[in-house]
């Protein structure tokens, strides 16, 4: 049990962190996409702590992150030539990418696989905590394992108070969604295992074979061992049973007025979608990148009001709008009525 600390982004702050984590413990850390649960990469017994933590199956690989790309050397086996040229475009950013690893990357840390995804974050708050650590930090996203992922300090507070030490407060996250996650296949080929900020299109600048994984959209079967976190399980999920209604706002009103009761809340574009409807709503955001920034606020205000069922307008498949529909769609363990 810990007395659970919230520090600022000072430099005295940085220090107080970087002490913790090089002495084996987990600290709650900021980056651009959510607030991470970092811990020494390279050490089992910390990395341990993270799955303690957050309760978190242990074939759900962490990415690692670094503050310099010189620190990648170490960490992987391989750099494929796309690898490199990803890094030059889309680095420091919301980009993880999966390479084949290297023994300083213990099994825990890459949850059983022989592959590690890494990320170097622009959020400088954390390159600067890596820096003065000295290590990569291992590091998902900062909430219980399932739960909506915190673009806060204070979410990270209300999940994981006396279970870590401290946490880094440097204000919003700017995203909002966790990073694009791909790997590579061959020498001209990208497979996106996880949407994010980083979209299709942006890929396809760096090349145009870009493979969208099944498990994007679809569900993944429970014995199956996958390369980036977030595919697998049941994720980012409030307390309510969300079900997604995909159509046109007419249609969804409609569904809405003959299938709402006393216990059904709105999960919404913008206020005028739930007028006239009398039943308690939520907004997220009339363009994908509003509602990659509030989504998750949005699903942790869901539990706040104890909704118990939530109709939730449809995003955009398109650009960052599948990012959020990629996170949406497992926050209602895949339930979607196609109007």
């Amino acid at each position: 049990m810990f007395d659970t600390k919230i520090l600022d982004n000072s430099d005295r702050s940085i220090e107080l962190a970087a002490e913790l984590l090089k002495s084996g413990e987990v600290v709650g850390i900021p980056t651009e996409t959510v607030y991470g649960l970092g811990a020494d990469a390279s050490n089992e017994d910390a990395v341990k702590k993270i799955f303690e933590a957050k309760g978190r199956p242990a074939d759900n690989p962490l990415i690692v992150h670094i503050s310099e790309f010189s620190q990648i050397e170490e960490l992987v086996t391989e750099i494929p030539r796309l690898a490199i040229n990803c890094a030059e475009k889309f680095w420091p950013g919301p980009l993880t990418m999966i390479m084949p690893k290297s023994d300083r990357v213990p099994m825990i840390t890459s949850g059983g696989l022989d592959t590690v995804g890494i990320r170097m974050p622009s959020n400088e708050t954390a390159r600067k905590i890596i820096s003065a650590c000295g290590f990569p930090i291992a590091a998902p996203s900062a909430n219980l394992s399932g739960s909506p992922s915190p673009t806060s300090a204070q979410h990270v507070y209300n999940d994981m108070q006396n279970r870590i030490p401290a946490i880094v407060d440097a204000g919003h996250c700017g995203i909002g969604v966790e990073s694009t996650v791909i790997c590579f296949e061959g020498r001209d080929s990208i497979r996106l295992l996880r949407p994010g900020f980083i979209s299709v299109d942006d890929l396809k600048e760096i090349t145009e074979n870009v493979i969208i994984d099944k498990g994007v959209t679809e569900i993944v079967a429970a014995d199956a061992k996958v390369a980036s976190p977030g595919m697998k399980y049941k994720h980012y999920a409030p307390k309510a049973e969300i079900t997604i209604l995909e159509g046109t706002l007419d249609a969804y009103r409609e569904y809405v007025k003959e299938n709402s009761d006393n216990d059904t809340t709105l999960l919404v574009f913008d206020k005028n979608d739930a007028d006239g409807l009398g039943l308690p709503y939520v907004v997220y955001g009339s363009t994908d990148e509003e509602q990659a920034r509030n989504l998750f606020g949005s699903l942790r205000e869901l539990d706040r009001l104890n909704a118990v069922k939530v109709f939730a307008r449809c995003p955009s498949k398109n650009g960052v709008g599948l990012a959020v529909y990629n996170r949406l769609i497992r926050a209602a363990a895949f339930r979607v009525i196609r109007l």
